[in-house]
Formats: C-alpha cells, sequence, structure tokens
C-alpha cells in the first residue's frame, strides 16, 4: 500500500506548490479533486479534456516526483431532485471518469446521492426509519426509481472506460453502509464499489473492521480515506449518533472528525489497515483532514507521522517461515 493526501486541503496552493509539500513529506500519492464539493483547485478538467498536450504536461508534474494519482473526486448529488444541481453533478461526473481514463487513474471517488421523495420534490430526502410507513415508500421509490436506473447507466461508462468508481458511504447518501453500496452494486455493476472512510462508519455505529471483511469479501474496496471519529458517550447520550448541531459545536457535539490517531487508538487503525490486506486491498491510504482543533499543517503532518507507523508497504511473496 502507499501512504497518499485527499489534496482539497491544500486548495490554497497551487498545483507545483502543493505537489511539492507533498512530495517533502514523504508520500507517494495524491487524490485530485475534479468539481462538486471538493472543487477543481488542482484540476483544470476541461483544459485537459480538451487539449492532449496539456493532459501530458499535467501528468509530467505528478510523474517528476514520484507521485502516483490515487483518484479523481467530484463529490456530489446526481440524483439530486434540484434539476440543476443534478445536471452539473452528472456533468462532473462523466467528465472525471473520461479524464481518468484518459490519464490511467484506475479510480473516480464520489457519493452515491439523494434523491427526493417524489417527481416534484425539491430537496432530497434520507430516510433511515421504517415507520411510520411513508418513509419505507419513500425509500423503495428512490431505489427503483431513481438510484438503481442512474447507477446502472453510469455503471456501464464506467465499465467501456475501465474505471471504478467509489462510492463514499457518507451519511445523508442513499449508500452510507456496506448493505446499502452492495444493494447498489448487485443492481447495477462490478465497476461500482467503496471509497472505504471508517470516520463516517464509527458515528453510525459500524466497526470498521467488519466492514472490511464485508466488503473485502466481495471485491469491493476500490479506495480508502483515512479520516478519524471521536465519539463523546456523554454528548450522544443527549443528542443520538445523529446530531445536528453545527460542526462548530466542538464541546457539545455527539462526534468530531479528527486526525488518524486522535479519535481512536493505533491499534484500532492498525487492525484496519492489516485487514485491508489480508482482504486483497493493495492501493493508496488517502489522508482526509477535517480536524476541527488543528490547523492544516499540523492535522496532515500528524496523520503522516502516524501512520507511517502502521503502514505495510513492501508484498509479501511467500511465507519464508513454512
Amino acid at each position: 500500500m502507499k501512504l497518499g493526501v485527499f489534496t482539497t486541503l491544500f486548495g490554497h496552493l497551487s498545483l507545483d506548490e502543493m505537489l511539492d509539500k507533498v512530495q517533502k513529506a514523504g508520500l507517494e500519492a495524491v487524490e485530485i479533486g475534479t468539481g462538486g464539493n471538493p472543487g477543481n483547485h488542482h484540476c483544470p478538467i476541461d483544459l485537459l479534456l480538451d487539449n492532449e498536450a496539456e493532459r501530458m504536461n499535467y501528468l509530467d508534474k505528478f510523474k517528476k516526483r514520484g507521485l502516483i494519482i490515487s483518484a479523481f473526486s467530484c463529490h456530489n448529488n446526481p440524483v439530486s431532485p434540484d434539476p440543476e444541481e443534478a445536471r452539473i453533478a452528472d456533468e462532473t461526473l462523466r467528465k472525471t471518469l473520461l479524464l481518468a481514463s484518459l490519464c490511467n487513474v484506475e479510480v473516480v471517488n464520489t457519493f452515491s446521492g439523494t434523491p427526493g421523495d417524489h417527481e416534484n420534490a425539491k430537496y432530497p430526502n434520507w430516510p433511515v426509519a421504517t415507520w411510520p410507513t411513508v418513509y419505507r415508500d419513500i425509500y423503495q421509490w428512490q431505489w427503483e426509481k431513481k438510484l438503481i436506473p442512474y447507477w446502472k447507466e453510469i455503471g456501464k461508462l464506467a465499465e467501456k472506460l475501465h474505471v471504478k468508481i467509489a462510492i463514499e458511504l457518507h451519511g445523508g447518501f442513499s449508500c452510507h453502509t456496506p448493505h446499502t453500496i452492495l444493494k447498489l452494486r448487485q443492481n447495477t455493476s462490478k465497476n461500482i464499489g467503496v471509497n472505504f472512510d471508517p470516520s463516517h462508519l464509527w458515528w453510525q455505529g459500524i466497526d470498521p473492521v467488519a466492514a472490511i471483511k464485508i466488503l473485502g469479501k466481495e471485491k469491493a474496496i476500490f479506495h480508502f480515506h483515512a479520516k478519524d471519529t471521536y465519539l463523546d458517550q456523554e454528548a450522544i447520550n443527549m443528542y443520538g449518533l445523529t446530531d445536528m448541531q453545527s460542526y462548530g459545536e466542538i464541546q457539545t457535539r455527539s462526534w468530531n472528525f479528527r486526525t488518524v490517531g486522535h479519535g481512536h487508538s493505533m491499534f484500532d487503525w492498525a487492525k484496519m489497515l492489516d485487514t485491508l490486506r489480508i482482504y486483497g486491498y493493495d492501493h493508496v491510504i488517502s489522508i482526509e483532514h477535517e480536524d476541527p482543533i488543528m490547523t492544516i499543517d499540523e492535522g496532515f503532518h500528524k496523520a503522516v507521522s502516524n501512520l507511517k507507523t502502521i503502514l505495510i508497504s513492501d508484498k509479501l511473496d511467500h511465507m519464508w517461515w513454512i
């Protein structure tokens, strides 16, 4: 496995400045935003799609620093009931898949999106309860009429372009658990899998190691985000896990994102990385820094330092002691 970083935290730097910083930190990979929530600070996607010379020059900047692109990322809502939001998200996703194919980048990260609750809805609806039964009806309608048809079409495009789509299991979106992403995968395409981010599983009460085993058996883990979560049981007793307080309410929130090792122990992280290796994942561990009490540089460097102590880099050709 290689250690990398999701470069949205360095959006204030130019592409060259960002790449120099990542190289100096001793990393081997970068995850690049192409639009949507990550923005496209380091990826002029239209220029790269339209001009082969620009694309080759762009890729050379990574190559000469010994860096690979682990994924292009365009997290957004392509099944949004807002027609303009859905149009932009869909267009960005399709462009990103094409760019990944042209650049020999094997993974595109995104969200499943969340539809509305009927054809004329104005806002997304995230049903997570089976009663009152209207929520169950909404859930079934969303999957049958929106999610499966859309992702079946996008899955075919990904297959044609030989690119994998890695959906992040994020609360608020239709695919947020191992069950929901496997349901989507089974009804659409094997080219649709997971960008595994344990931070979103912890606050849902899901054990990431167990989830890796579930998804690993299906060969459905395509990418990995290294981000931690701190759970405050006292606050959970008050607000539950579906805490609607702002991320800025650090003292009272049930959970907060943290840099690696500041929400769970490094033993917990070692178990995750070991299990990834056992179940065949050998791509990139991509640091995502959204810690509310650490600066960009401190959170980034702590994550790098912590992960370097447990990352398994070398491939084991044979068990020499047997």
